[in-house]
This record gives C-alpha cells, sequence and structure tokens, in this order.
C-alpha cells in the first residue's frame, strides 16, 4: 500500500483559515463542531520573548491507527489506495471509543448526547477527489502554500522526515501521515538588553512603576492569557466551539 499524507509549515501558515472555511464548505458542513480539519492558536513566553504557535490538525491516517483498535464495531478502517482512515457511517453506533483513543482529537460529533444516531466523522483525505486526480481541498486552498500532500515518500524527499511540533502527541504512538516544518526561532535585527527594555517599559515616573520585578513580567501563571495552551481533545462541545470559535462555525 502506498501511504499518502500532509504537509504543513508553520513559518508560511498565517491563521487565515481559509483551509478550514474550504473544507467545510466542500463538503457543506453546517456550522457546528462537526470540523474535519481545526486550526489552534496559542501563546508563549513574555515580552519581548513572546511566541505564538499555530497548529494544523486534521487526521493524520496514520500507519498505526489507534482507532480502527478502539471501535468494537469495525466502523473504521484503512482503504489501501491512498492509505486513507475512513468511518462507516452504517457501522457507527456513536461509542466515541475511537475519538478517546485518537491523541490528536481527530474525530468529532454532532452533539455531546450518547445515541447511535450521533455518528463519527473526520477528514477523509478528500478521497473523492484523490480520485479524480485532485488535491484535498485544504492545500489547494492555502494562500501561503502552508499546506501540501503527496505520498510520503515524496513528501519526505522534498521536506524531510520531521513528524512533531512542540506540544503535538508523540508520533511514535500512531506513526501519522505528516510532514512539518517548525516555526523558526526569533532574530534580533538590533541587538539590545532585554531587561532594561522591560525597566523603561514599567517605569512611569513621577508615578510608581507598573511592576516592582522582573518577574512579575517573566513568571506568568497559566491561566492568565487567553489561549496559553494546546488543547486537543476538548472535554464538551462548547469547549471546541470556544477554542475554534474564530473559523466560519
Amino acid at each position: 500500500m502506498v501511504q499518502y499524507g500532509f504537509y504543513f509549515n508553520e513559518d508560511r501558515c498565517i491563521n487565515c483559515k481559509a483551509c478550514v472555511v474550504a473544507c467545510k464548505d466542500w463538503y457543506d458542513l453546517k456550522p457546528g463542531p462537526i470540523k474535519y480539519l481545526r486550526i489552534y492558536e496559542y501563546e508563549e513566553g513574555y515580552y519581548p520573548n513572546i511566541k505564538t504557535h499555530i497548529r494544523w490538525v486534521t487526521c493524520f491516517h496514520c500507519s498505526n491507527p489507534v482507532c480502527i483498535d478502539a471501535c468494537p464495531n469495525g466502523a473504521i478502517y484503512k482503504e489501501e489506495k491512498y492509505g486513507a482512515v475512513l468511518i462507516d457511517q452504517e457501522k457507527c453506533k456513536g461509542y466515541r471509543l475511537c475519538q478517546r483513543a485518537c491523541p490528536y482529537g481527530a474525530i468529532t460529533y454532532e452533539s455531546d448526547r450518547l445515541a447511535n444516531d450521533v455518528k463519527a466523522n473526520k477528514c477523509t483525505m478528500c478521497i473523492d477527489r484523490l480520485e479524480e486526480g485532485l488535491k484535498p481541498v485544504c492545500v489547494l486552498a492555502c494562500p501561503m502554500r502552508a499546506l501540501d500532500f503527496d505520498t510520503m515518500e515524496n513528501l519526505v524527499k522534498k521536506y524531510g522526515s520531521v513528524k512533531q511540533l512542540k506540544d503535538l502527541p508523540n508520533p511514535s504512538l500512531t506513526n501519522p501521515s505528516v510532514v512539518f516544518k517548525p516555526k523558526g526561532e526569533k532574530k534580533k535585527i538590533i541587538p539590545y538588553d532585554e531587561d532594561k527594555a522591560l525597566l523603561l517599559l514599567g517605569s512611569r515616573e513621577p508615578l510608581p512603576p507598573i511592576f516592582k520585578s522582573l518577574n512579575d513580567i517573566k513568571e506568568i501563571p497559566m491561566g492568565i492569557r487567553l489561549k496559553d495552551k494546546l488543547i486537543l481533545k476538548p472535554k464538551n462541545i462548547e469547549e471546541l466551539m470556544e477554542l475554534t470559535r474564530d473559523d466560519n462555525g
């Protein structure tokens, strides 16, 4: 079996959500929690060393898809032409064991209601488009060319073999069919003393300073920022919608 996969370049992504919108539009997915792919954004660090991470997350059609073994009804399978991991909606009973097993949170449901008619949904690798000789719609929609799609062999030759970005699950768990290019390190164009810059920023003479110690700036407790960690597996629909509220629904 030839395994196809995705490439994501974090350096090129501008978080425009064009890929997300194109995906929902192509599959006529109504506004709501069924999202075949998601863009997560979160921050870390302190001024002037603030980092914004963008994580493009979909089903990575893993070589070792743990969701298949987790499904007691055999509703999830790996087809052999492209290596896509697909869901047989007729066999799905909505048990959500596949959702719990997937480390990337790739499987979504339209509601939190546990019932046989609430089926699992996920990226199909745009297999309908592949059969027509077209690439996945998310890849073609990206205006910055941050995405690509090909056989894993070709992707590795072209882009390297990095399969993990910061805070993503260990790729050894499932061997995802994806190659990443992490964001490059920030470079100072003009060298300067960061601590001195912070002290100048905090000074308001003759008023009291904004902060008493540099630790007030450098040691930021979790929860102060709006989004300060990556949450791939939301605990419910409400949290999923909150984390991805800036796409088209």
